[in-house]
């Protein structure tokens, strides 16, 4: 069983490159839990909407997203995380989508959150760290609801296989710690 890199404390921005090859199933997986978060429209112009990602047009859909995400929307700084995190209209940036992310997760945005989750999981972007990867999936998953939060709580459990059960408590506690930034 692969062990943290180092020890699980509550982290600040996340910043340490990891150079890690896609890997098709999470990226399939990530595409579709956008899509399922995109499709409520926003007053911010935060949601360029599925059809835009399922065409392709993603450059146009990082257009849309960057204002919001510079004015500190949530939901915009979690999808745009996502484009940089997979390079989809905008070069891949594991250190720019981890970044994004965590801005975004901090304000209480469960795909931001679930996203770091799987960061922290894999090593993209952030060290890797499973202890906290549960922290933000539990977060994710208690702030979702429906198909959405059923795909977190599956991934949190994944992850959850990894931990021994004091590192289960760790993450627990991390997350009844936390309090959203506004």
């Amino acid at each position: 069983m692969r062990r943290s890199p180092q020890a699980s404390t509550e982290p600040g921005r996340p910043a340490i490159p990891a150079i890690v090859p896609r890997t098709p199933l999470c990226v399939l997986l990530a595409a579709a839990l956008l899509a399922a978060t995109t499709s409520i429209a926003s007053a911010d112009s935060v949601s360029p909407g599925p059809a835009t990602f399922h065409r392709g047009d993603h450059a146009r859909a990082v257009r849309k997203l960057s204002p919001s995400a510079e004015r500190g929307n949530a939901r915009a700084l979690g999808r745009l995380g996502f484009r940089y995190e997979h390079g989809f209209g905008v070069p891949q940036n594991y250190d720019a989508a981890a970044d994004l992310y965590f801005r975004g997760a901090e304000q209480g945005d469960p795909f931001a959150q679930a996203m770091l989750g799987l960061m922290y999981d894999k090593g993209h972007g952030v060290p890797q760290d499973f202890v906290l990867a549960y922290k933000w999936l539990n977060l994710a998953a208690a702030l979702a609801a429906g198909r959405q939060r059923e795909a977190y709580l599956r991934l949190r459990d994944a992850v959850a296989s990894k931990l021994s059960r004091d590192e289960i408590d760790a993450g627990q506690q991390f997350a009844l710690g936390w309090v959203p930034v506004r």
